[in-house]
């Protein structure tokens, strides 16, 4: 059997999937047999990124940080399909290498951690019931070397605190839906060539790559893990 058959009839949610490793993650989720469907804060632009794709990829209307977006985004999922096989939490803003906490800019570091924390938070509650049904769901949280703290350093203090306390959330989730059958992890893209990263990354498809490894694990794959195209990262 084909990994493109093998994955036929499953769905996947990409959340800020209109553009940059979203995209390009479910461009290859969609290349592997995935109904896709790419979350997107303006309708308009994820329906255009759908049919930039093409195949079995949908948009849907999903802004990560208003709070009742998880819950109305589920409830249609569980309309149309009656679960989740893959959720990829991708949705961030405000990286921020200029900054310095000890001259903190509070609301760039309140819509950061409202979208890469809480949006991301919501978002999977909202879906660990549709994750527990599929009976083989993934959980992946986009992160970044960047909130390690094994080598955390001076600058982005926006962004790394926001990653570092998705870290922390990915092992909890780990932790509670264990025994639901669904495995979470965080994935480190690396420094990739995107609006966010600007030029001189490695190419998106690479980014997207150790996303979709993790997105496509075995049942008795790694879950409450840090990687970077498939190797662990110290937390």
């Amino acid at each position: 059997m084909s990994t493109q058959t093998a994955n036929s009839g499953k769905v996947a949610l990409v959340t800020g999937g209109n553009r940059g490793i979203g995209l390009e993650t479910g461009r290859q989720l969609a290349a592997l047999g995935f109904t896709v469907l790419l979350g997107a804060r303006d309708f308009a632009k994820g329906e255009a990124a759908a049919r930039q794709l093409g195949g079995k990829v949908e948009a849907i209307a999903l802004d990560v940080a208003a709070p009742d977006a998880a819950a109305l985004a589920a409830a249609e999922i569980e309309r149309r399909f009656g679960r989740l096989d893959v959720l990829v939490n991708n949705a961030a803003i405000h990286y921020d290498p200029r900054a310095r906490a000890l001259k903190p800019d509070w609301t760039v570091i309140r819509e950061a951690f409202e979208t890469n924390v809480f949006g991301a938070w919501r978002i999977a509650a909202g879906c660990a019931p549709l994750l527990s049904t599929s009976g083989h769901g993934r959980l992946v949280n986009v992160s970044s070397e960047g909130g390690s703290l094994a080598s955390m350093g001076a600058g982005a203090p926006a962004y790394s605190t926001t990653k570092a306390t998705l870290n922390a959330l990915t092992c909890i989730l780990a932790a509670e839906l264990r025994g639901a059958g669904v495995l979470v992890n965080a994935i480190c893209p690396g420094w990739v060539a995107t609006d966010m990263g600007g030029p001189g990354g490695r190419p998106v498809a690479q980014g997207a790559a150790g996303i979709v490894w993790a997105a496509t694990l075995p049942d008795d794959g790694p879950t409450g893990g840090f990687f970077r195209d498939g190797k662990r990262l110290p937390w």
